[in-house]
Order: structure tokens, then sequence, then C-alpha cells
């Protein structure tokens, strides 16, 4: 089993408030719980300025390969839909046991 966390920022010009920030946020995290049944959370960082945002994504996959392509998936339908730049991406995978035959090699005390 792998978990896959995907974070990006997002600049956006035209945003004139927190407001509009807020709604581009939502209409973006809300597309992509709805496309593709994923956890997504707003950053904390540069969360009072109304330009830039930063959201992250958590996936579980049985394969890392999964989760890339849903990740790349993810980045370019983002691009496609929000009204600014996708400025900064980063992955990070943890790769886990799934607990079958042989899956875990040490007995937790």
């Amino acid at each position: 089993m792998t978990i896959g966390l995907l974070t990006f920022e997002i600049h956006l010009p035209q945003s004139r408030s927190l407001k509009d920030k807020r709604q581009v946020l939502r209409s973006v995290k809300d597309r992509l719980r709805a496309r593709h049944n994923v956890a997504v959370s707003e950053l904390e960082d540069g969360s009072d300025v109304w330009q830039r945002a930063g959201l992250a994504i958590v996936s579980v996959a049985s394969r890392r390969d999964a989760l890339d392509r849903l990740f790349e998936t993810i980045v370019s339908e983002t691009e496609r839909h929000i009204p600014g730049n996708l400025i900064e991406t980063g992955r990070e995978f943890l790769e886990t046991a799934d607990g079958g035959p042989g899956g875990w090699e040490e007995e937790i005390s």
C-alpha cells in the first residue's frame, strides 16, 4: 500500500479579497474531492494573503504508479480550471506493508 501527498501553491492574481480567494479554493477542493475521491486541505502558509493559497491532497493506492498518474491528472486539471497559476508542486510517498502474509516484519509489543 502507498500513501501519497501532493502539495501545491496557487497564485490568484485576480483575487481582490479573502472572499474571492475562498470562492476559488472551495471550488477547487469540491471538484477534486468529487472527481478523484481524495482528501483535500488548505495549507496555512499564506492564509492571510489574498492572492496566494496552498493545498495538500492525500490519497491511498496499492501501488505508487497509480498515485503518480492520479497526481498528474490533478495538477493538469487544476491548471486548466483555476483563474491563476499553479506555481509549485511537491510529492511525497510513504510505502507501507499491507499486513498480509509476510507484510508485517515485526510484531508490535
